[in-house]
């Protein structure tokens, strides 16, 4: 087993692989010296600095997490594909779709597993609650963060939105049919706010808030399907559902709660928690691909799906860049000399066709 990038996610992986049994964690591919070298001295293994020089190397190689930035996605995954090395991209699967559909084109010519890291599917929270969906018709999804230096190399589309997107996706199983979307970029070059609405063809509808520059941690994911609110804490790993009676009548309900002072609630509703099953999502999504590879069969979170999550974050940056021209902020969008607009590459000065399905 092998890790690929030893930055912040990086270091997480080698510390899970480290713990899993049946796992031998025998390199790490990591460009920076210092780094290297600590790493090197940590978990007493080899460290090259390549892709390429690990694969000259006297090691055997069977599988590695891809944590290196998301424009390298590509490049470091399809060359350890290439050799027939089973591989764990990070989200999101890559920095552009034809990048996304060369890994998942290579992976199933080559015949090896190609997971991606949507870390959210493998919550206790996610886990418990996913088998007793119905039919999800409304989302309310927050993840709010306070400001960091890590992953600045993208949007907070690409940073953290993206994971529930693909939680929404998982469940919604429909195809988008709209997307519109505002962000801006408050502290650094690229937008670090957003807020989306995404209306899929089931009827079925999203809202989406993201934030790397808030006062607070929240990842919460609110949803209702007939008869029934679920409430999934990301953090806390818990899940509330509050479900209506069959019989309910909101004229029977309120008469019977006013002559009881409302003091338990109203009448015709029930409140559970399904059982959780402690874990680390990390470490249960580590461990989940390691049986994709050793009975060979298909990851939890596929290639494709991280595509379709992908695509969907790539066309709210389209949407967003809408909104920026409508509302005159161009100015405040330009990027500085040197350095990446804000929307993660998508330019201003959108095609018609993108216009259109924006209006």
């Amino acid at each position: 087993m092998a890790v690929a990038g030893t930055g912040a996610f990086g270091r997480n992986h080698l510390r899970v692989y480290g713990q899993l049994a049946g796992v031998e964690l025998v390199a790490a591919i990591e460009p920076d010296a210092t780094r290297a070298a600590a790493v090197a001295d940590e978990y007493g293994i080899q460290v090259f600095g390549s892709v390429e020089d690990a694969l000259r190397a006297d090691v055997k190689l069977d599988a590695c997490s891809v944590c290196v930035p998301t424009i390298a996605h590509a490049a470091v995954a399809g060359e350890l594909l290439s050799a027939g090395v089973d591989c764990l991209v990070e989200k999101p699967i890559a920095g552009s779709l034809d990048e996304a559909d060369a890994l998942i084109a290579l992976a199933e010519k080559q015949g090896r597993v190609l997971q991606v890291g949507h870390l959210e599917r493998f919550n206790p929270a996610v886990l418990a609650i996913e088998p007793k969906l119905t039919r999800p018709m409304f989302f309310e999804a927050h993840r709010l963060s306070v400001f960091t230096p890590r992953s600045l190399d993208v949007d907070v589309v690409l940073d953290l939105m993206i994971h529930d997107l693909d939680v929404v996706l998982a469940f919604a199983h429909s195809e988008v049919k709209e997307v519109r979307a505002v962000g801006l970029p408050i502290l650094s070059p690229k937008v670090d706010i957003a807020n989306v609405r995404v209306e899929f063809a089931s009827g079925c509808v999203a809202n989406f808030t993201a934030s790397r520059v808030s006062t607070e941690r929240v990842r919460k994911l609110r949803f209702f399907e007939p008869r029934q609110y679920v409430s999934i804490d990301y953090a806390r790993r818990d899940v509330l559902v509050i479900a209506v009676d069959a019989e309910f009548s909101l004229e029977k309900a309120m008469a019977m709660g006013a002559a009881g002072g409302f003091q338990d609630g109203l009448p015709g509703l029930s409140f559970s928690k399904p059982e959780i099953v402690p874990g680390e999502p990390l470490m249960l999504e580590l461990a989940s691909f390691l049986e994709a590879v050793r009975e060979r069969k298909e990851p939890r979170v596929t290639g494709r799906q991280g595509r379709a999550a992908l695509e969907v974050a790539l066309e709210i940056q389209r949407s967003m860049v809408v909104h920026a021209e409508k509302a005159g902020l161009g100015s405040f969008f330009a990027a500085p000399a040197g350095r990446a607009d804000a929307f993660g590459g998508v330019k201003m000065g959108v095609s018609e066709t993108c216009k259109e399905k924006q209006q």
